[in-house]
Order: structure tokens, then sequence, then C-alpha cells
């Protein structure tokens, strides 16, 4: 048995004739995913399809752009020769995937999701906005299911979903935590799920005005920018007397709503900032009150970041359509699609390539099976502008 060749781990010079699935394969940390599978017993009694050989199944059918488990299992299959070099063993079928998707503990590709996020984070750190924190956006995307096959999901009286809840690092564009919750919960429940850091500063849109989670941030030593509700009880204590461009106000504020006051004791800062793009104005809220009112206008417009990345989520890497209709199942495809989403941050890094994450994709997504080196696929193709250089939906989430 030739074992070597499915050896993701072995370098690349070595095998030139290796399939590009196999290549991008060989960036993955196989001994960490082996660990997680052990402290879970995931391949206890298992024969054929293994955990890896799991994973490795459902990232090909998401950056090969299958619509459904039937469609994936006729392209391996129409690939079954190539299954075992791929790193799939001998043969995939319908009803083991199905089957493993249902049983194994999402927790192993949960797990590893985070160890490559944690990789790529850390391969990826920038400077953008000279601040000694990190900086993260927080918010959910809704996933319509179809209540009759998904059960679990109830959402309405008639509709099915589920939220996935991602704090997104916009420095490094990599999505740092994710909690999954049915879609009946309301957003700012979520935000005692997040694990916050020290002098980190947190983005937040409207619907997280929740003054006892903000104190919470506050007293932790992290900071936040929200956007402020039209209806805010407060008084001004103080203002800042010479503003900066399209700032109308800036100054400390004190809630005087009820429950507001108490649940948040402390001054605040109110900055009312002019969108001359929207032709808007926008209230901030933020406990920040070194940095200068642009900054927090800044910080608050880069927040588009992660509205960007569920867009790119869910078009790219198959959430959309599920493909099996246990909660389990859902929480497997979901972290394989984060496992994938970080591949392509950490090939792009480690490549140093200049091109686009939806150039990648396109590339990759008609590629998998050839024996081209991955230098020489991203290197052949030249493009001409940059509307067909970034393709219809613009720049991707990794081009700075």
């Amino acid at each position: 048995m030739n074992s070597h060749l499915c050896d993701p781990n072995e370098g690349l010079q070595m095998h030139k004739d290796k399939f590009v699935f196999s290549q991008l394969v060989a960036f993955l940390d196989r001994k960490k995913f082996n660990y997680i599978v052990r402290k879970y017993d995931g391949d206890k009694y298992v024969k054929h399809l293994t955990c890896w050989n799991q994973l490795l199944a459902l990232m090909f059918g998401q950056l090969s752009n299958r619509e459904s488990l039937r469609d994936l299992i006729i392209a391996l299959e129409a690939h079954n020769s190539k299954c075992y070099h791929l790193g799939m063993g001998r043969s995939v079928s319908r009803s083991s995937l199905a089957r493993a998707n249902q049983d194994r503990d999402y927790l192993i590709f949960e797990e590893y999701a985070y160890h490559l996020v944690n990789e790529a984070r850390k391969k990826r750190v920038i400077d953008i906005f000279k601040l000694d924190g990190s900086v993260f956006a927080f918010d959910s995307t809704t996933i319509d299911l179809c209540l009759a096959v998904f059960w679990w999901a109830k959402f309405r009286r008639t509709k099915g979903g589920i939220k996935v809840h991602t704090l997104y690092d916009l420095e490094t564009q990599i999505p740092a935590f994710f909690h999954i919750t049915d879609a009946a919960v309301h957003d700012s429940k979520a935000m005692k799920e997040i694990p916050y850091e020290p002098g980190s500063y947190y983005i937040f849109d409207r619907a997280y005005n929740n003054f006892k989670m903000l104190y919470r941030i506050h007293q932790i030593g992290a900071y936040f920018v929200v956007r402020a509700k039209k209806n805010l009880q407060y008084k001004t204590i103080k203002w800042k007397r010479r503003l900066p461009k399209n700032v109308l106000s800036d100054g400390t504020i004190e809630l005087t709503g009820f429950y507001p006051k108490q649940y948040y004791p402390e001054p605040l800062r109110l900055v009312r900032y002019w969108d001359e793009e929207q032709k808007r104005e926008f209230v901030f809220l933020t406990n920040a009150m070194h940095i200068s009112s642009h900054l927090v206008a800044e910080l608050y417009k880069n927040r588009w970041q992660i509205e960007l990345f569920f867009k790119w989520l869910k078009q790219h890497l198959k959430i959309k359509k599920f493909w099996g209709t246990t909660e389990n199942a859902v929480r497997i495809q979901i972290y394989t699609a984060i496992c994938a989403y970080c591949l392509v941050a950490i090939v792009q890094h480690d490549m140093k390539l200049d091109r686009s994450t939806y150039e990648i994709l396109q590339i990759l997504s008609i590629s998998l099976t050839d024996k081209t080196h991955l230098r020489d696929l991203f290197d052949k193709t030249k493009f001409q502008n940059d509307k067909e250089r970034f393709g219809p939906n613009g720049p991707g989430l990794f081009d700075y």
C-alpha cells in the first residue's frame, strides 16, 4: 500500500504530480486533527470513513460548489479512482457520509475550526487601526430552514431557522468566535457568550444596546462602539467645543432611563456623525474616551466587513443548502465551511498570493482534481482590470 501518497503533511515539492486538493490539504495540521478525534473517540469502531475522510469530503464539496449531498457523491464517484489519493479513503458513499454527519460529535469539527481560526489570525496579524488591542465586530446571520425537514429549528409557526452569531476580527478578516442558536434568540442575548479580551474593541449595531453587557465589557477593561437607539434617554454632562469635519457633537453623557441607568451607572461618550456618502446622521455610544471621534466613526464604518463575510459564507461555502437534516449535521457543515474559509486564508498568506478570495475560489472550484502545482495554478491566469479581477461581488474579504 502506498500510504505515503495520501500523507497531507509531505512537502509539495516532493510530489509535483499531486492533485490540487491534496496540495491544499497539505496546509492542514493532521496531527492536531487526529488528537481532537482521539479526545472525542470519533473513530471508535470506524472501519472505512474516518473523521479525517469526512472532513475532506465535506471540504471538497464546499470548495467545488456541490449543491447537495447527492451532487457531492456523484462528483466523488466520477473521480472514484482518485478518492484515495485525495485523502478520502477508498470510496465515499452517500449513506456512510450522511450517517457520519448525523452521528459523529460536531465538537470535533468545532474544535478544529477554532484551531484553524487561531492559526489564520496569527498569520494575518496586521495593525490597521493603530490601536493596542484587537478590533472585533459582532453580529449574526439568520439561515432559513424548512420546518418540515429541520423540525428542531422552529422559528415561527410555519418557519424554521438558525442564527450564526459571529465575532469577526476586522484586522485579520478572520471570524474569531461563533455561537449557533435557533433563529428566535435575540441578538443581544448572545453577547454574554463572547470571550472578551481586556484592551480589545467591540463594534455593535443597534440591536446590541444591552447596557448590562456593555457595562461588563467596560468592567473588564475592554472598549465598545455601539450605534445608539433613537429613543435613548440621557443627559449631557459636557461637550467638546472644537469638532472635526462631519462630527456634529461629541460629549460625555449619563443615562437617565430607569433600567439603563442601573445597568450602566458610569458616564458614556456620545458621538453624532454625519456620513457624507450615505447623507445621514449616525449616533454612537462608546466607553473609549481616549480615541478621536473620527476613529469612533471609522471603527463602526468597518462593521460592513462582517456583512460581507456572511454574504461570502452563504454564497461560496455551501451553507444555505444543508447536506443533513439533524442539528448535529448542520453544525458539522457550518464548522467545515469555516475550516475551508480559514484554509483559503492560510494558503493565501503562506503563498503570498496577489489574488482576491473570489478569484482563488473560482480557480479552485474547477481545478481540485488537476495535477497542476499550486503556484502554477495561481500564476497562469492574468487579469486585465479590477472588474474582472474581483469578479461580480467586488473586492474579496482578504483584500486590504
